[in-house]
């Protein structure tokens, strides 16, 4: 089930919905990255195409995270 979560990116707050197992996963690539959840996703909002909402973009950051790493070993 999604999730609303919320964060402030570049001053302003922002809202995006995931499922709990993809938002854990966020936080450890944060982690992993020494960086804040916010500045993860704001990374993340920075490169997304045109047209393509937040939701997708972080789903797609973890999915392309895990399948570099040889499937989340």
């Amino acid at each position: 089930m999604a999730r609303k979560h919320s964060v402030t990116i570049r001053g302003h707050r922002t809202s995006f919905s995931i499922e709990d197992e993809f938002m854990a996963q966020l936080r450890t690539l944060a982690q992993r990255d020494g960086v804040s959840l916010a500045r993860l996703v704001e990374r993340i909002d920075a490169g997304r195409d045109d047209g393509e909402n937040l939701s997708s973009a972080l789903r797609l950051y973890v999915l392309r995270s895990l399948t570099n790493r040889g499937g989340g070993e």
